[in-house]
């Protein structure tokens, strides 16, 4: 499942790419053409992420006072697309090789889900070489397409996809705890929350109704650098604990959302030379958009517990330990967070 900060990337991206364009809204695979009726030829304002949920929101074009004129909609007219990509969701964008769309998604086409994979282009071919048709043809089952003059944004296995009026949108975001990567989260709520709670703190990071954008590798991965015990009450960790833990947590996700990768480790604490380091290639590990880029900090380098069970960890050498929690994988180091 993605985590925050690839919501924000991608809420980011659809702005770029279709920000002020009037588009064409369809479902080929038919499970959303209700939905897609409402926002068809409607024209895209700026996405917002909150947590793990994007809102597109959708405007009609209203004619002024004036001849030419278009006042903005009201609230009333506004309406919002939201996507929640759960385990199986992904977008994946192409365009016609213009270069405005290029340059804002960095390639013609591009999957965005728990990683971010630059597909096959979908612009301009080798000279002889025939170019790709575009739009292209829909690929698996698409629950959504957004389709413009240059872009086309494909949606597949989302977990929701809903069209709502902007008081409807307000109550889903209002269910959400503080997202850190918004600028106008209060951390004092997630402190309150988490002071009131007799729950493992670990079960609260995972919560979007007391922190929202928080996933599995950014959940135990804040907890080792805070060396907190995953399993200790909310209420148990002093406030100043609680909020030192949102501050790491909104350096590391803003880091994410710059770079399209998670890297929590020190500089320090990487680099060990143990011959174990490329277990965590092993099969069903978390794979980042720029593994085999160079000049980046390696896979095998980038975390401090998550998937490195059995491992020695980085800082003691105690071996990472792994269990079951809320139906979630937790690694932690029973030495450091103790």
């Amino acid at each position: 499942m993605p985590e925050g900060h690839t919501v924000h990337r991608l809420a980011d991206a659809f702005t770029a790419i279709f920000g002020g364009h009037r588009v064409a809204v369809s479902s080929p695979q038919g499970r959303f053409r209700a939905g897609a009726q409402v926002i068809d030829g409607r024209v895209v304002a700026p996405a917002e992420a909150v947590g793990k949920q994007m809102f597109v929101p959708f405007d009609v074009v209203v004619p002024g006072a004036g001849s030419g004129d278009v006042r903005e909609p009201t609230g009333d007219e506004r309406r919002w697309l939201r996507v929640h990509l759960g385990l199986y969701g992904a977008w994946t964008f192409a365009s016609d090789g213009s270069h405005d769309v290029v340059h804002a998604i960095g390639a013609p086409r591009k999957r965005v889900s728990e990683t971010e994979t630059v597909l096959p282009s979908a612009g301009a071919a080798p000279s002889g070489v025939r170019a790709p048709a575009f739009p292209p043809e829909p690929r698996g089952q698409v629950r959504v397409r957004v389709l413009s003059e240059h872009a086309a944004a494909d949606l597949t296995g989302p977990t929701a996809c809903e069209v709502l009026t902007t008081a409807e949108k307000e109550a889903v975001v209002a269910r959400l705890g503080p997202d850190p990567l918004r600028a106008d989260a209060d951390p004092e709520r997630f402190v309150a929350a988490v002071g009131r709670a007799r729950t493992p703190v670990a079960t609260l990071l995972m919560d979007q109704g007391v922190l929202a954008g928080v996933g599995n590798i950014y959940r135990a991965e804040a907890l080792f650098r805070a060396r907190l015990d995953p399993m200790a009450p909310g209420r148990a960790l002093p406030a100043e604990v609680v909020r030192s833990l949102w501050s790491d947590l909104v350096a590391l996700m803003q880091d994410g959302v710059r770079t399209g990768r998670i890297v929590t480790t020190r500089p320090e604490d990487r680099g060990d030379g143990s011959p174990d380091a490329g277990r965590s290639r092993r099969r069903g590990a978390a794979r980042q958009n720029s593994d085999d880029d160079p000049g980046v900090v390696p896979r095998e380098e980038s975390f401090y517990v998550y998937q490195r069970d059995g491992l020695p960890c980085r800082v003691c050498g105690t071996t990472v330990a792994l269990r079951e929690l809320g139906g979630r994988k937790l690694y932690w180091c029973p030495c450091c967070q103790r």
